[in-house]
């Protein structure tokens, strides 16, 4: 089994720093849900692992997260695409969760219901705590530059041998090339 880790906001969709309360808010990012298709069709079981303390904050609900997640789910549906799972944290920052990346807990999550190691599984993000994440659980990092993507690569020049790409359809891409 192929499998892909993705985060949502910055990577999928438009992030805001208002936070993604409603149906209305959520804005695919232009190629990201015929990325997700691509992989889909290239037999990677795609999961998204999303940090979303607005439910804690109070800013909405988890009926409202699920009402984002099924416009999301509709538009990839209309272009061939799918995801397996989406993971979340609810958690603030502030919280001290195992569940908030940067730490592990979410990732953990995905391989204990999945039953699979994560070792070399690409994990594509937008910031630093993304990054810290999969590096954590032994996954392969991927910078994209949207989202919050190119403020993580000003801040943090040097990498080391993160792959950096423009956006989630690049990223795909080159990890399709190079299957």
């Amino acid at each position: 089994m192929k499998l892909i880790i993705l985060d949502r906001d910055g990577v999928i969709n438009q992030d805001s720093d208002r936070f993604i309360k409603t149906p209305e808010e959520w804005e695919a990012i232009p190629g990201s849900l015929e990325s997700i298709a691509c992989l889909n069709q290239a037999g990677y079981r795609v999961v998204v692992a999303t940090n979303q303390s607005g439910i804690g904050r109070g800013l909405f609900d988890i009926e409202g997260l699920h009402r984002v997640h099924g416009k999301m789910r509709y538009q990839l549906a209309a272009v061939g695409g799918n995801v397996d799972a989406i993971f979340f944290c609810p958690h603030r920052p502030q919280d001290g969760c195992a569940c908030r990346k940067p730490k592990p807990g979410l990732l953990l999550d995905i391989a204990s219901r999945l039953q699979v190691t994560l070792a070399s599984v690409p994990a594509i993000g937008d910031s630093l705590r993304d990054l810290q994440a999969a590096r954590a659980v032994g996954a392969l990092p991927i910078l994209v530059k949207t989202g919050k993507g190119r403020r993580t690569l000003d801040k943090h020049p040097d990498l080391g041998d993160v792959p950096v790409y423009e956006d989630l359809a690049a990223a795909v891409a080159a990890l399709l090339a190079a299957d």
